[in-house]
């Protein structure tokens, strides 16, 4: 009896090859588009640009954001909507400043939450009338440091960067807007030392030339940050 050495082809197979192309082309395009809309609605990548986060986050920590529950972006435009997430006292967040359409993003601790009542002095943050814990300071305030009372507004929270000596935030601009606030660092996924500058809006050519480097010399890599969550 003789074997049937007839080959099998599948209905893919004896598709003339540009009907294949076509389809591998439509193909990678359907996974772009979902990465896209991934990309605006679920999570982005952001890297801190400034030091009025040191040492929890330090420049040139690349950063993945969650927006889940907090934002959501309409794909292809500058839309936004905010979701059904409240941020919790303490907690780090991304957020739109409060001032100039153009301006980037920020990252900050939430500090103050709708309602309280907060003041600065003797180095410390008081909200409510009682001392608030602030363990992740790499350094004490200024004691001769004072601010407030205020009281948080309702829809809006007081934040302030980790580096409080070196910080751009509400005790010089205000408030920020819940609808402001869109998203949470979930992760560390790369950390480099460069020039500040490359990390700067619009330093493309130094941002480049970071991550050349980072090839070149291994040692500019902050191996130690990779992948610490939050």
């Amino acid at each position: 009896m003789k074997a049937d050495n007839k080959k099998t082809t599948t209905p893919e197979a004896q598709l003339p090859v540009g009907t294949r192309i076509q389809r591998e082309v439509i193909a990678w395009l359907w996974v772009g588009l979902i990465f896209l809309l991934i990309n605006g609605t679920v999570g982005q990548a952001r890297v801190i640009p400034s030091g009025s986060m040191e040492h929890t986050l330090l420049i040139g920590d690349h950063l993945i954001m969650s927006r889940i529950g907090f934002d959501a972006g309409i794909p292809f435009t500058t839309m936004h909507t905010p979701l059904w997430r409240t941020p919790h006292r303490q907690q780090i967040v991304i957020f739109k400043p409060p001032f100039g359409d153009n301006a980037p993003d920020y990252v900050k601790r939430v500090i103050g939450l709708p309602g309280d009542t907060l003041e600065i002095h003797d180095g410390s943050v008081w909200v409510n009338g009682k001392k608030l814990d602030e363990p992740y300071l790499d350094a004490p305030m200024n004691s001769a440091e004072r601010f407030g009372p205020v009281q948080v507004p309702e829809g809006h929270f007081f934040m302030m960067g980790d580096n409080r000596g070196n910080s751009y935030d509400s005790r010089f601009w205000g408030f920020v807007p819940r609808g402001n606030i869109i998203g949470t660092p979930v992760v560390i996924y790369m950390s480099l030392e460069a020039p500040q500058e490359a990390w700067d809006s619009g330093g493309i050519r130094m941002r480049l030339l970071a991550y050349a480097n980072a090839l070149i010399h291994p040692g500019t890599v902050r191996w130690k940050r990779l992948f610490h969550t939050f």
